[in-house]
């Protein structure tokens, strides 16, 4: 099967593996203006009664028929081409890919599923299949806290198995990033917050939770560099990590390490800002989910005390004076002084920080941050002739991706700016109807993965946000 870093370095749209999914794409010019692009609906790998009238109910609202029409194909996408759902064992088991990559990443499968969250209890199915992604997490987890990126197949041995790291069968990808343990919490604190539901937080669920911790600790490396190592044979610099697989040095100082970040890229300076604010927030989530549901005190507590020791440590070593924005918080720092300015579009990231509730929206540091990092002294904002937004590394120069344009106006509070974003985004499909890893900032007809569901999830999931708060900007020609 292809992968992520396959697509990018070629630049080539992304179709493989489609056929075996009954997922197929047209031009804009193939089919009728605005038919729906969704597949047929006996080829649909899930149908939810409560997703479907909710995509009637916000689409008759929308006034501008393009932006309606990549509305109701995106939103369901990840429902329509990427989960498998079964009962195993008597309990819900959802595995769920990425789209093109036939392979489970706990990030994105969080993603691709949050905004069905709040339609769960008009739909048992629904919320039995989001039970589903938990319970498969928390499998995952267990298997190896490391991995970022799991087969349905526990025997299957994959494209990366001669990765000089500890591969098991049925990984398909072990790069060691933070938020991939942030994410399968913060899905299971909202499942739960949402549903009442505690089911899915068994035994199994708490031993997972035990590694989660223990691999934070691990990873601020105060007792030496750790169990964990990577390396890749590649010519592709960000495939690969530094020092003999630890990367660079670090003085540990109470951040956590992240060999990674969530684009799979290697780190520079391996205290990843962004998630180590989500690892903050994520434990406060565990130690509210221990305290109150499997009544732990001693586990709550040491969960509080780290994010105490994380947040303290973001404090004092990941706020910087730039030389034109004033205090805003660096994307990567080490603990020595060093300090990376720069945003990547992948979540998360230092524009994502109010969304996953890592700080308010109106927090002074996070304005200067969203102002540097939405301008072009950050070295990954590209502005063209058909958007402006940001990038990273994984795709290369040039090339913007609609997640950050996305997590703009989700972060936004300014009507006009929302607006502009929505506005981008309804010119830079590429007359697919769906969203795209990323895109030419000159032409929208060139872009990375033509199936990539988290992003369209996401689209969805604005639409939905700007439907309930500020439905005016709908009823409006973007």
């Amino acid at each position: 099967m292809p992968t992520r870093r396959d697509f990018v370095k070629t630049g080539a749209i992304a179709t493989a593996g489609i056929a075996a999914t009954g997922f197929s794409f047209m031009s804009f010019a193939q089919k009728e203006k605005f038919a729906s692009q969704r597949p047929a609906i006996s080829e649909r790998n899930f149908t939810s009664k409560a997703v479907e009238k909710k995509i009637k109910e916000v689409k008759k609202d929308i006034a501008d028929k393009e932006l309606a029409w990549i509305f109701e194909n995106c939103l369901p996408s990840t429902l329509d081409t990427t989960v498998a759902y079964q009962e195993k064992n008597g309990r819900p088991d959802t595995y769920v890919i990425t789209g093109d990559i036939d392979a489970m990443w706990l990030r994105d499968s969080s993603a691709q599923v949050w905004p069905y969250l709040a339609l769960m209890d008009k739909d048992k199915p629904l919320q039995r299949l989001v039970a589903g992604v938990v319970n498969r997490q928390t499998s995952y987890i267990i298997k190896d806290p490391y991995a970022n990126a799991f087969y349905d197949d526990p025997t299957k041995e994959g494209e990366w198995a001669k990765d000089l790291t500890q591969m098991q069968p049925g990984i398909h990808e072990r790069k060691w990033e933070i938020d991939s343990l942030c994410y399968a919490i913060r899905l299971g604190y909202h499942y739960w917050k949402v549903s009442g539901d505690t089911d899915p937080f068994n035994a199994d669920w708490e031993k997972a939770m035990r590694l989660v911790v223990k691999t934070f600790k691990e990873q601020q490396r105060k007792d030496g560099l750790g169990p964990y190592k990577f390396q890749r044979v590649t010519g592709w610099q960000t495939d690969t990590v530094a020092g003999s697989g630890y990367g660079n040095p670090v003085k540990p100082v109470g951040l956590i390490c992240s060999t990674f970040r969530p684009s799979d890229d290697a780190t520079i300076f391996l205290f990843l800002v962004p998630s180590n604010f989500f690892a903050v927030t994520s434990l406060r989530q565990l130690a509210e989910m221990s305290q109150q549901i499997k009544k732990n005190k001693t586990f709550a507590a040491e969960c509080t005390a780290l994010a105490d020791e994380v947040e303290k440590a973001l404090q004092e070593y990941a706020v910087a004076e730039h030389l034109n924005y004033g205090k805003i918080n660096p994307f990567e720092v080490d603990g020595f002084g060093n300090k990376l300015f720069m945003d990547d579009a992948n979540i998360p990231s230092l524009l994502s920080l109010p969304y996953l509730d890592c700080c308010p929206v109106d927090d002074p540091i996070y304005q200067n941050t969203r102002s540097f990092v939405l301008s072009q002294d950050n070295p990954w904002f590209f502005k063209g002739s058909a958007a402006q937004g940001i990038g990273g590394p994984h795709t290369g120069r040039d090339l913007i991706w609609p997640m950050s344009i996305i997590m703009q106006a989700m972060t936004s509070q300014s009507d006009e700016e929302i607006k502009e974003c929505l506005h981008m985004l309804k010119n830079t499909h590429g007359g697919t109807g769906f969203m795209h890893e990323s895109f030419h900032k000159d032409d929208p007809t060139n872009f990375t993965r033509k199936w990539f569901a988290w992003v369209n999830t996401l689209f969805g999931e604005l639409i939905l946000k700007l439907h309930a708060e500020r439905p005016h900007l709908l009823k409006a020609q973007v």
